[in-house]
C-alpha cells in the first residue's frame, strides 16, 4: 500500500488503499486548503516529480526538495562526533539523500520545532534504523503518521547533547520549540528557530505570526513568553526555517530588538496563540 503526502502542506500520511479523507493541517487556521481541493501524492510519485537536495547554509548543512515542494522549507543537519541530529524535517527521504547523511555521520536524532515541518519524519527515522523523533506531547494532536520511533518530550525543555537542547517556546503552536545549539557559530551559539520566529528577508531582524498565509499575528502575551524562555540562552546565530534565512552575527541582539519592535506594533489583547 502506498503512503500519501499532502501536496499543500507536505504532511505524511500512513499507508493505505486510497488517500486521506482529509489533511487536519491544512483545514487549521493557520494552513489552507489547496484552492483546487485537496490534493495527495504517493511517495512514489513525489520522487518522480522532485529531488532532494544538499548545500552549506552558512555552515550547516541544509537538506531541502527541488523543485520547491509544499511550504518549501529546508531541514538542518548539526553534527556531532557521535551522529548528527536533523533539525525540522522534509516531506521526502530519498536513498541518495540518507547516504550522504551516512557519510557525514549518520543520524543520531531527529527534533522538530512544530507540526508544519514533520514531513517525512517517520521515512527519515525508519532509514537509520529507528533514530528517536523528538516532538512537544503539547503538539501531538498533529501528528498525521505515528510512528513507534516519536519521542512525545513534555515540559521546557530536552536535553539531546551537552550541546544540544531543545526548549518550548509555544506561540505558533502550543508546542513550538527552539533547537539551541551551544556549540555553533564557532563557540557564541547557535538557536534555531524554523518559522516559530521567522528570519526577515533584511536577515537583520525576525517576526511572529500564528499564521504565515492566513496573515495572523501572534499575540503580545505569547511573544513576551518566547522572550523570556530565550533571554536566558547564549546565541550569536539564528538559523530560519528556509535557504538563506539566517542572522549570521549578532543574533541576540537581533531578537530582542525584534521582540520589542513586534510588541510596540501590536495590542495587548488577548487572541490567537494565547495558549501558547
Amino acid at each position: 500500500m502506498p503512503s500519501w503526502t499532502c501536496e499543500q502542506c507536505g504532511a505524511q500520511f500512513p499507508d493505505s488503499d486510497g488517500p486521506p479523507a482529509s489533511c487536519p493541517i491544512c483545514e487549521d487556521e493557520r494552513q489552507f486548503v489547496n484552492w483546487k481541493g485537496q490534493q495527495w501524492l504517493t511517495r512514489e510519485e513525489l520522487t518522480k516529480g522532485h529531488q532532494i537536495v544538499w548545500r552549506d547554509d552558512f555552515g550547516l548543512l541544509g537538506i531541502g526538495v527541488e523543485p520547491s515542494f509544499a511550504i518549501g522549507q529546508r531541514a538542518l543537519l548539526v553534527r556531532e562526533p557521535d551522529g548528527c541530529v536533523l533539525w525540522d524535517c522534509i516531506p521526502l527521504a530519498t536513498t541518495e539523500a540518507v547516504e550522504h547523511v551516512r557519510s557525514l555521520g549518520s543520524l543520531k536524532a531527529i527534533a522538530v520545532s512544530h507540526p508544519h515541518f514533520y514531513g517525512a519524519v517517520a521515512d527519515w527515522s525508519d532509514a537509520f534504523g529507528g533514530v528517536p523523533v523528538y516532538l512537544h506531547a503539547d503538539d501531538r494532536q498533529w501528528v498525521t503518521r505515528p510512528h513507534p520511533a516519536t519521542v512525545p518530550w513534555s515540559g521546557a525543555s530536552h536535553r539531546i547533547s551537552e550541546d544540544i537542547v531543545l526548549v518550548r517556546t509555544g506561540g505558533h503552536f502550543a508546542g513550538a520549540t527552539f533547537l539551541h545549539w551551544r556549540a555553533g557559530a564557532d563557540g557564541r551559539g547557535a538557536l534555531l528557530t524554523g518559522d516559530v520566529a521567522m528570519v526577515a528577508m533584511d536577515r537583520r531582524s525576525l517576526s511572529f505570526m500564528y499564521s504565515f498565509p492566513n496573515y495572523i499575528p501572534l499575540n503580545a502575551a505569547s511573544v513576551r513568553r518566547i522572550a523570556r524562555t530565550v533571554e536566558p540562552l547564549a546565541f550569536d546565530r539564528l538559523y530560519g526555517g528556509w535557504w538563506g534565512r539566517i542572522v549570521a552575527t549578532g543574533g541576540k541582539a537581533a531578537f530582542d530588538a525584534s521582540v520589542r519592535r513586534y510588541l510596540a506594533a501590536i495590542s495587548d489583547r488577548a487572541g490567537p496563540g494565547a495558549a501558547g
